[in-house]
């Protein structure tokens, strides 16, 4: 698992059964969506005998490059009573799951509607004592290689930057990355009109 991971346990004791369901269901986000910067999950006992619904809630706060948090609350407070802690956490993936999906094509769409202006890869990793990283493609997720002089602002990457590159051929025809222009750096945002990438908790009013 390469995506920064926190679990946080509120009013519970903590569950390695539920930890480990946590941290599957995490690497399979991974496989889907493998640049994240982060990703929180809560897990919280709300109430102790609910007259309905779950006593369980499960946030799950990700962070994606460039600048986009999207944030999924499930607290079940209707349907079937005393829903087990797995089924919310279950739920509350599968809505992650979705939203990443709907960011990831308005991303690829924005790529294409303007290709000159927005981020096209995020650095997946770094080394600069040797010289060299790579990219991670935002529209098919390959991996492109890159090195010092690939870019003049190597000394201003770090693992989650957001990029523009062009690609050129390399040996054995693999291809490699040059001219690197930094869009975005992790936590930063483009400009004011980026606040709608917020995500809203889903199921939120």
């Amino acid at each position: 698992m390469k995506i920064p991971l926190q679990i946080t346990y509120n009013h519970l004791e903590k569950d390695p059964a539920i930890d480990k369901l946590v941290r599957a269901k995490v690497e399979k986000i991974e496989q889907f969506c493998n640049y994240m910067n982060s990703c929180r999950v809560t897990l919280e006992k709300v109430h102790e005998n609910p007259d309905s619904g779950s006593p369980y809630r499960v946030q799950i706060d990700m962070t994606v490059p460039p600048s986009h948090e999207l944030v999924v609350d499930r607290s079940p407070d209707r349907g079937v009573q005393y829903t087990p802690l797995d089924v919310v956490v279950r739920d509350a993936f599968d809505a992650a799951r979705r939203q990443l999906q709907e960011l990831k094509e308005r991303q690829r769409n924005e790529v294409k509607r303007h290709p000159d202006q927005q981020m096209v890869a995020v650095v997946s990793e770094l080394h600069p004592d040797e010289n060299y990283g790579f990219l991670k493609t935002i529209n098919t997720g390959r991996e492109l290689y890159f090195n010092r002089q690939s870019s003049d602002q190597f000394d201003r990457l770090e693992v989650g930057t957001g990029v523009q590159y062009r690609e050129v051929p390399g040996e054995g025809d693999r291809p490699y990355a040059i001219s690197l222009k930094i869009v975005n750096k992790p936590g930063e945002r483009e400009t004011k009109s980026d606040e709608s990438n917020i995500e809203a908790p889903m199921g939120w009013r």
